[in-house]
């Protein structure tokens, strides 16, 4: 009997696991909400790195390792394809394709927070939709200039960067009115290529506003490769 055990970490994966029954494991780092009407087995928390995962799926029986982890989250990517290795079983990932620039759009890419900072130099009203990363930088923020910072989760601000917590996905309208209420005159974001989040772009593409689009990270190779739950699902 297949036994799945699902990495989550997008939308997507909860889309996958409302259709597993209770054999199977789905998987979250802790991070945001814990569904609670699944049939399926939900587990939370780490593994204790590429062996520790390894580890569980033998003990576990596990017979598929599904990666349905947030694009940016190379490390749990890398460790679930050197388990699956180890553990003998098939490795697939959910991979959504990358956003692509339109016409109208200024996107700038960036490898990291020193490229980042660097290009927001000339900025003085930015919006974060980067997660929680830019709470870590409060203290470099410029006199004269203000931060929104948008995350899964409220967090304490400063005086010069408001933190909005709130999840997507997010209304045309209601980012159109977030940009014209803080001013915003450059967004940063990862290339998440979410449909939940990607009404931002529109709206930075009809104010003219700039994108610094953090790169995305280079992810293992697996044994099946998916970009929609459609293709999952069909697959299993």
């Amino acid at each position: 009997m297949k036994r799945i055990l699902l990495l989550g970490g997008v939308t997507e994966a909860l889309a996958i696991a409302r259709t597993l029954g209770p054999e199977h494991v789905y998987s979250l780092a802790g991070v945001g909400r814990v569904p609670t009407d699944l049939k399926c087995q939900v587990r939370v928390g780490g593994y204790g790195g590429a062996e520790g995962l390894a580890a569980y799926l033998k003990a576990e029986g596990i017979t598929l390792l599904l990666d349905a982890t947030h694009p940016y989250a190379a490390q749990i990517s890398a460790n679930a394809a050197v388990a699956a290795r180890a553990a003998g079983i098939e490795c697939w990932a959910l991979r959504r394709p990358a956003w692509q620039a339109e016409t109208g759009d200024d996107w700038r890419e960036v490898a990291d927070w020193a490229e980042l900072s660097t290009a927001l130099a000339s900025f003085k009203r930015p919006l974060f939709t980067l997660g929680r990363e830019p709470l870590q930088h409060l203290d470099e923020i410029p006199e004269g200039v203000f931060w929104t910072l948008r995350a899964l989760d409220q967090y304490p601000g400063n005086a010069r960067c408001e933190v909005l917590g709130m999840r997507g996905p997010f209304l045309l309208e209601d980012e159109r009115k977030l940009f014209d209420d803080r001013r915003i005159d450059v967004l940063i974001s990862k290339n998440s290529g979410s449909a939940a989040t990607e009404p931002k772009l529109q709206v930075a593409r009809e104010r003219g506003v700039p994108v610094l689009i953090l790169k995305r990270p280079p992810l293992p190779p697996v044994d099946r490769q998916f970009q929609s739950v459609a293709q999952i699902l069909a697959a299993l």
